[in-house]
This record gives structure tokens, sequence and C-alpha cells, in this order.
């Protein structure tokens, strides 16, 4: 089975459709049904039998392109596990620049942000790096960043609690801190937070990092042991935006690249490009709490 599903455009839509089937048939793949869903009138669903999920998704790209779109080699169903990351997905802010604005670091570590989640920096040595120039900071400058600059995504917090709602497991899981995360998860409503922890002496920041490293790699065992602990079968979900996010969003069965880096976008099966967080329970067909 080979479902994909779009949001789309009604202006040319007839044309557009007639362009992407002519395309699949001609890349020798059967298509079994094109179709408008009930749940949601502008989301079009192409059914297949059997095919190549690369080719079919980049068939719809060339002719729908930009598009929010999610690619599935399974029937599409709600799943019992979500896992997100933060920073530039369920927040519209990267913390850890907006923090170093206040030390007038701003620029500096914010281009180490964009390459590390670009894929061209270890994600760990460029985190390092990050937090080291925070040193001596006042830690309740964090409290003043929360307050000042750091907002919910668009439609993060519905289709966190839409989730919740229809027994999906929330986990929130970030290279950033938990100084940020806590807060954020509470305001969205995730069940659970994993993130790393700024180390604090005389209340300012030391320019370390407390425990363990959460990286790409914590990231998608989060994932897995939340699947395993939900039980066989169970179905999982993925947002996230960078490089960092990679192996997570391949280890879901759903996994949205959320207007991603080009990295995170390839590798994912599901994008969001056009709309804001909530396209994802469109796409799934899961009812979404007002």
């Amino acid at each position: 089975m080979l479902i994909a599903r779009l949001i789309a455009d009604p202006a040319g839509l007839e044309t557009r459709v007639d362009r992407s089937v002519a395309a699949i048939e001609a890349a020798g793949m059967k298509l079994a049904k094109v179709q408008m869903l009930d749940f949601c009138d502008d989301v079009l669903q192409f059914a297949l039998p059997e095919g190549d999920p690369s080719r079919l998704r980049a068939i719809i790209d060339d002719v729908f392109a930009p598009c929010d779109l999610l690619v599935s080699t399974r029937e599409i169903v709600i799943p019992q596990v979500f896992v997100s990351d933060m920073d530039s997905t369920m927040i519209g802010q990267e913390c850890i620049d907006e923090l170093a604005d206040f030390a007038g670091l701003k620029d500096h570590v914010a281009a180490i942000t964009e390459r590390a989640m670009q894929g061209e920096l270890d994600f760990e040595s460029a985190l390092r790096e990050r937090v080291g120039l925070l040193a001596e900071l006042d830690e309740s400058t964090i409290a003043t960043c929360l307050a000042e600059r750091i907002r919910p995504m668009a439609g993060a917090e519905q289709l966190v609690r839409s989730l919740n709602a229809a027994g999906c497991k929330t986990v929130l899981v970030t290279g950033g801190f938990h100084h940020f995360a806590d807060p954020v998860a509470e305001w969205l409503g995730f069940e659970r937070v994993v993130g790393n922890r700024l180390a604090v002496h005389g209340g300012k920041l030391t320019g370390g990092l407390i425990g363990p490293m959460v990286d790409s790699a914590v990231k998608k065992q989060v994932l897995l042991e939340e699947v395993g602990a939900a039980g066989e079968g169970a179905v999982s979900l993925a947002t996230g935006d960078g490089a960092n996010d990679i192996p997570m969003l391949e280890a879901a069965d759903y996994g949205f690249a959320y207007h991603a880096k080009p990295k995170a976008r390839s590798a994912a099966n599901g994008v969001i490009e056009c709309s804001d967080l909530s396209a994802i329970l469109r796409l799934m067909e899961i009812s979404p709490l007002e």
C-alpha cells in the first residue's frame, strides 16, 4: 500500500491532478484511486496498491510544490506516540540564540546554530561552544528571555492537545535546555520532556552542561523507547526542522519536517511548508480541539 496526501490549492487543481496521474502511470506505478477526503475538503489523496514512495513524492513535489504532504507505506491512522523537537518547531525561536542576545552575542551564536541545523557542524561540539559563550550570564536572564522572546509556533498547542485527546503520548525532546523546555511543555500540553541541562553556580551560568548530552541519537532513542512502551504495533509521529532531528524523523512512521532545512526535508516522509502545525491533524484525519 502507498498513500500520499496533500493539502491542495483549488486553483488549477484538475489540471495538476491530471499531470500527476499521467506521471505516476508513466513511472510504471498503478493508481487505485484519487479523491478529496470527506474529513477535510482540501486534502487530496492518492492511493496505490504498491510503488516507490520516493518516486511518488518526487512526482507530487514536481506538480504541487510547495505543499503540505505526507507519503506513507501503510494505512494512515492515529498514532500512539508523538515526539517533537522544540526550537523552530514547537516554538518560533532558537532559545540559545535569544539568550545569547542578552550577552550581546546573538549574531555569532545564531551563525553557529544555523550551521549545526544545516548539518554542517557536529551538534555536540557546536552546542558546547555556544553554551560556553554564555558563561557568567545571570540565570534570571532565562526567565526574562522566556517572557519577552519565546512564543509557541502557530498550531502547536492545538496539535499537541488534540493528540493528547486522541490518546497519543506526547513527548518534547530537545537539544536545548530544560530551563526553556519545561515551561514550553506546560504551555502546550506535552506529557514528558527530555532535554539538556545548563550548569548554574552562584546564580550564574557556568558555560557548561550537566549530565549526558541530548543529541540526534537520544531523540531517536526516546521515540523508540516510547513506541516500545506503547505496546506491539504502536504507531509513531515525529516533527522537527533540522539535521539533528533526522534520525528521529526517519524512525517515525510519520515523520514531518516543519518549514525545515533541506536535509531534514529530504529525510522525512511528511513536510509542512505552507501551513501551521495544525495541518498535520488535517493530513492524518485527526479531529482538532478548538
